[in-house]
């Protein structure tokens, strides 16, 4: 049942709004099919597999809110989330920020965000591409450690004031660590897709375990200042945050108005129209781009459009609350999904060709804030880091702790690569000048 047609989720969602007696009701529905294979020294470790429809209902006296969750269908379970939202909603206290909820909305079309062969994945697949990327590991006497991902799902929205949003999404991901026998050497790799069709997990194993052969007998360089080249993996791909992520995020437009951020102006306000980066620097968001297709309204039933952030260095728009937008009397533009940095036709090879002196940088972990107002932060590479000299790598280092902000990284761009997808998001390696190492690391 997980994934409902639209006329079938809509007519769920009409019969839920028939039950309420609220002054604003609206109610959503996500189903998601999908599952997972996780492995470990080159053995699969755990499986599993969702298969879920959920609906939550929103009722609203005046003010006040109230929200409650089912999952079966039937008009008795159904009458009774919604007062069950009712009766919390009446308990609540008044919301300081209420705006009332959107009428009808008008959204952009973005077919490629469902893929019906990645909705057709079995265990059958999950475990073939598991395999192979097993068995390249144990020919080449390496020991690897994967995750695959995938899922299959749809959004439904609609209120009692008009509004009705529905769309279908799938997408698959997979990282793999490979480690030589003795725990010496570490290479990385991940990607992601709405279509499977270019998926291939040995491939993507074979990246890791050239990065882990190849940093072997790392040797140790003085920290200090370095050009980097920093793959896309070292930019975004990272589970506790990432250096472009932590920029994106950043572009609330109420923490900048209240001054928790380096887009603050001191004495109030923020730095929309300033120029703050490299000309260069171009970063923007597209839900109906054909790579990483997104949807189309926000969780509040806003639409997403192709927006742009910053423009040749310029800081172009933030982001903000339906409140916040109301408040500060500013552009009613929500968060977005994923984003898209401009770059030019270079490869991370093309890159290292052209560079006399420098340290390639396959991933950035442990990645933490040191200062939100300079966006600072200090992390550690990891799973490949090389010495890069004449155009060519010399030597696998040893990794080091780092301490730098993307916006001073963005102003000390010398080079921006062809973009890849990754995260749902398309970013191009950057080369980086003056990048600021502090110390050096153990972990490999």
């Amino acid at each position: 049942m997980a994934i409902l047609s639209k006329d079938e989720a809509q007519t769920i969602l009409k019969k839920v709004l028939g039950f309420t007696t609220a002054d604003e009701c609206e109610a959503t529905l996500n189903g998601q099919i999908g599952g997972n294979v996780r492995s470990a020294r080159n053995t699969i470790s755990t499986a599993g597999a969702v298969d879920n429809v959920s609906l939550a209902v929103e009722a609203r006296f005046g003010k006040r809110s109230g929200v409650a969750t089912c999952n079966q269908f039937d008009d008795a379970t159904l009458r009774r989330c919604v007062q069950r939202a009712e009766e919390i909603a009446k308990l609540a206290p008044e919301s300081p920020e209420y705006v009332p909820l959107l009428g009808p909305q008008q959204y952009l079309a973005a077919p490629a965000s469902f893929a019906q062969n990645t909705a057709n994945i079995t265990p059958d697949y999950r475990a073939q591409q598991t395999a192979a990327s097993m068995k390249l590991c144990d020919t080449k006497k390496l020991s690897s450690a994967g995750f695959l991902e995938d899922s299959a799902g749809f959004i439904a929205k609609r209120n009692n004031k008009g509004l009705e949003a529905y769309q279908q999404v799938t997408n698959l991901s997979y990282s793999v660590t490979v480690r030589t026998p003795e725990g010496t050497g570490s290479g990385y790799a991940t990607a992601d897709y709405n279509d499977i069709s270019k998926f291939d997990a040995a491939r993507l194993t074979q990246i890791a375990a050239d990065k882990a052969t190849g940093s072997v007998a790392a040797k140790a360089m003085e920290p200090g200042k370095y050009t980097v080249i920093l793959e896309p993996a070292a930019l975004v791909a990272n589970t506790d945050a990432s250096l472009l992520g932590a920029l994106m995020n950043a572009f609330d437009a109420r923490n900048a108005d209240e001054g928790r951020s380096f887009l603050s102006k001191k004495g109030g306000g923020n730095r929309k129209g300033e120029k703050m980066f490299d000309e260069r620097v171009t970063i923007y968001s597209d839900p109906s781009n054909a790579e990483i297709p997104d949807l189309t309204f926000s969780g509040d039933g806003r639409p997403q459009k192709k927006m742009t952030w910053i423009e040749k260095g310029v800081v172009k728009n933030l982001y903000s609350s339906r409140f916040w937008a109301q408040k500060a009397g500013i552009p009613d533009i929500p968060r977005p999904g994923g984003w898209i940095m401009e770059g030019g036709t270079q490869t991370t090879a093309d890159l290292i060709k052209g560079t006399a002196k420098g340290i390639l940088v396959t991933r950035l972990w442990y990645i933490r804030p040191v200062d939100p107002q300079t966006l600072l932060f200090t992390g550690l590479t990891r799973d490949g880091t090389f010495y890069i000299e004449n155009g060519k790598i010399k030597h696998p280092v040893k990794n080091f702790r780092f301490n730098e902000s993307p916006v001073i990284m963005l102003n000390n761009l010398e080079a921006i690569g062809k973009p890849v997808r990754l995260a749902g998001n398309l970013v191009p390696p950057l080369k980086i000048r003056d990048f600021t190492f502090t110390s050096l690391s153990d972990a490999v």
